[in-house]
């Protein structure tokens, strides 16, 4: 039986030492075998329908097959989105993906790394905006440059604040130009739902619409700037608390589309229409919007791409400078922000 078969076999079968067929085989960190005998090995173990131990393979390569994607929230679908584009690029690499979630806590971020580390896993994608806190940044600093030194590599997905190939989101044109769509639409009151004080992305966004509308000549009154949880529960708590401060706000921007969602949640239980009583804006295009009623005016980011692109990074031979790569983004226009010029 096949099952039966060992690597003693497939070298005897070859006629050559069983460090040659392993070689061969399994790979090696620092040896490598003539061509002629590879194919040679190769053709032997295919006769004798011998599988090759993974365990064997990841020991004699230094690395196994896996490649980590460490991501906030897995249910979130704009990670599941990152996650589909990971899935593609390591799967055209002959890798297999380990998923994992911080649940938004940084320190379960470093003990994942330092776990995919000891597991040997050849190539890690961490997916998630930083937060503005230089312990925690320099935390994972070091987690990765350990990582790195013991051959692994990393991209990052984020703002490149962790010394590490990154594809960041241009967050602030977006938001820029998502400010200015709706300002030509003849909305002057806005509101926005800001995500956490200290994230970077939902900074970024927050800080460029709110200066885009000041530019425009309409700032947005800092009492319509709240801030909250990247979630849909932040989102709808956030809401809650904008439509009591500020009710005459005549447009709404959440700095995610799953805050947004519960943005609209919140509304309807309060019997606040949108668009009717109030418009309402988010970020990312994220798939579960194809669903919503009514369809939501976004920021497109091309989630499916940046996994992809991620992936390369992480995969590509490089020494020297980390890489930035930055992804562009699109204003889409739907029906929660109907013109409001006429």
């Amino acid at each position: 039986m096949a099952s039966s078969v060992t690597l003693s076999d497939v070298a005897r079968e070859a006629g050559v030492s069983l460090a040659t067929a392993s070689r061969a085989i399994n790979g090696s960190a620092n040896r490598t075998v003539r061509p002629d005998l590879r194919e040679r090995v190769l053709a032997a173990a295919e006769r004798l329908r011998y599988t090759p131990d993974a365990n064997a393979q990841a020991m004699a390569r230094g690395r196994t097959t896996s490649l980590g994607l460490v991501v906030h929230d897995i249910a979130d679908p704009f990670f599941s989105s990152i996650a589909a584009g990971v899935t593609q690029a390591a799967d055209r690499a002959a890798l297999q993906v380990t998923l994992a979630s911080t649940q938004h806590e940084p320190a379960r971020e470093v003990e994942l790394v330092r776990l995919l580390q000891r597991q040997r896993a050849r190539a890690i994608v961490v997916a998630g905006g930083r937060h503005d806190d230089e312990a925690e940044n320099d935390a994972m600093r070091d987690a990765l440059g350990d990582f790195r030194a013991a051959g692994g590599a990393v991209a990052l997905v984020g703002q490149p604040v962790l010394g590490v190939d990154t594809v960041a989101v241009d967050n602030a044109a977006g938001a820029d130009a998502l400010a200015r769509a709706l300002h030509a639409r003849g909305y002057r009151r806005p509101g926005v739902l800001g995500g956490p004080q200290d994230h970077l992305t939902a900074r970024e966004r927050r800080d460029a619409f709110t200066a885009a509308f000041a530019e425009l000549g309409d700032p947005v009154d800092p009492a319509h700037v709240v801030t909250g949880d990247f979630t849909h529960e932040g989102g709808e708590a956030a809401m809650r608390e904008l439509l009591h401060v500020g009710p005459d706000v005549d447009v709404v921007f959440a700095v995610n589309d799953v805050m947004a969602l519960g943005a609209l949640a919140a509304a309807r239980d309060l019997g606040v229409r949108v668009p009717e009583d109030v418009a309402l804006a988010g970020f990312d295009d994220i798939l579960t919007l194809r669903d919503v009623v009514p369809p939501l005016t976004t920021v497109r980011v091309p989630l499916v791409d940046v996994g992809v692109l991620a992936t390369e990074l992480a995969l590509e031979e490089h020494t020297g400078t980390p890489r930035l790569r930055t992804v562009p983004t699109e204003v889409v226009l739907r029906a929660s922000t109907p013109d409001r010029t006429a």
